[in-house]
């Protein structure tokens, strides 16, 4: 890393790094896609409960309701979505050139912010001031 003249810290972006990058958000692409299965699942489960006439949603005492049920699954469910969108992103800027560059100002995005966080697309003071 290298001090660009303007006081921020910048990477280096050598193949080597674009590949350990790609597969880390390719490890990233596969547990969200298990995780979406599982919830998908999860959802399939709770929307044949919730119409099985049987099912008392309001006074299980074991339990959460099933309407409580429903709503924390499709919540994970979107957030699991979110994630494979910004890794298909993430995966397409490595491959047109564009990845670890800030969306927002146009500097390098230091290689530990992109190892703690793949999928970020601003430099840690670009994503402070958005805050």
């Amino acid at each position: 890393m290298h001090d660009d003249g303007g006081g921020h810290v910048t990477g280096i972006r050598s193949a080597e790094q674009l590949e350990r990058f790609r597969e880390l958000l390719l490890a990233e692409r596969r547990e969200a896609e298990e995780r979406l299965a599982e919830q998908s699942e999860g959802i399939t489960a709770v929307r044949e409960a919730r119409s099985d006439g049987s099912v008392d949603d309001e006074h299980d005492p074991d339990g959460p309701t099933m309407s409580q049920e429903w709503s924390q699954r499709t919540a994970v469910l979107h957030d699991v979505e979110h994630e494979l969108v910004d890794v298909k992103r993430a995966l397409a800027r490595i491959d047109d050139g564009t990845y670890g560059v800030c969306e927002k100002c146009g500097q390098k995005i230091s290689v530990a912010r992109l190892e703690a966080r793949p999928t970020a697309t601003l430099c840690i003071d670009c994503a402070r001031k958005v805050r």
